[in-house]
């Protein structure tokens, strides 16, 4: 979009203002949503920013240093712009965010960036609205770059620093029962998948209601077939409906050698 130009800086510097933020959230699937403070939808340079209903973010701040700097939106749901089934599937987790600056009565004047970070964490309050942390792009500096000695292995299934190719982990499975959106029952063709088999490892939905997201596997019980995700899906799991399931790793030397016959690729220092 157009920086801001002399009229906007001029508007800015008046005892009167008639500004509103825009805030553009791209999410990690490429969906982009464009929101605005504003109480009526705006067209700057040619996008349009929805005006959702019921959204605020707390005050932005940024320091000279690098210390973090963290935003919180908080808001009702408003399935035209973020819903709750779409943030619960966890679409919104670290999306890439902007904030700008805009004069509502006259975009022409391009706009003024105030922030660009990443969403953080998103919770869901009782009350039904949420509050998502919008983090500073100092924020990954926290994370650490070295490694250091450790038991566990520190690469993840699958990975390129793992190596084992998971298609051939990987089995399609069909829901037989369902107790909830975290229990049910599958059949599935795989010899090796005794109990534990799967834990850990991930279960993608192919049909249904939850078709194109994903969830974590905590248990797998052979017998009848059980699985126990870590966290409900976000929409109902039917009889019927089509999955693919993966192997886990608890990251041993055990399931590294016996399960994934993987030692030469290990990341871990098992003797130490």
């Amino acid at each position: 979009m157009k920086p801001a130009g002399a009229a906007l800086l001029s508007h800015l510097a008046g005892e009167v203002t008639t500004l509103a933020t825009c805030w553009t959230i791209t999410r990690r699937d490429g969906v982009v949503v464009r929101l605005t403070s504003h109480d009526d939808d705006l067209i700057v340079s040619t996008q349009t920013f929805y005006a959702a209903a019921g959204y605020s973010f707390t005050a932005l701040a940024a320091s000279a240093d690098t210390s973090v700097d963290n935003t919180e939106a908080v808001g009702i749901f408003d399935d035209a712009a973020l819903s709750e089934t779409d943030l619960r599937a966890g679409l919104f987790d670290f999306a890439e965010v902007t904030a700008d600056l805009v004069n509502w009565a006259d975009t022409s004047q391009g706009v003024m960036p105030l922030r660009s970070g990443f969403l953080g964490e998103v919770i869901m309050l009782p009350d039904g609205t949420f509050r998502a942390e919008f983090n500073g792009l100092t924020q990954r500096l926290t994370s650490s770059i070295g490694e250091v000695i450790s038991p566990v292995c520190r690469a993840d299934l699958g990975d390129a620093r793992c190596g084992v190719d998971l298609a051939g982990f990987t089995n399609t499975g069909t829901v037989t029962g369902v107790s909830d959106a975290a229990h049910f029952q599958i059949a599935v063709t795989e010899t090796r998948a005794v109990d534990d088999w799967y834990n850990g490892g991930v279960v993608v939905w192919q049909t249904g209601d939850n078709a194109g997201r994903a969830m974590e596997v905590r248990d797998w019980i052979a017998s009848g077939g059980t699985v126990v995700l870590f966290s409900p899906m976000s929409l109902p799991v039917a009889i019927g409906d089509v999955l693919e399931i993966s192997a886990g790793c608890d990251k041993s030397l055990a399931h590294c050698r016996d399960r994934f016959d993987n030692v030469v690729n290990r990341r871990a220092e098992d003797y130490v």
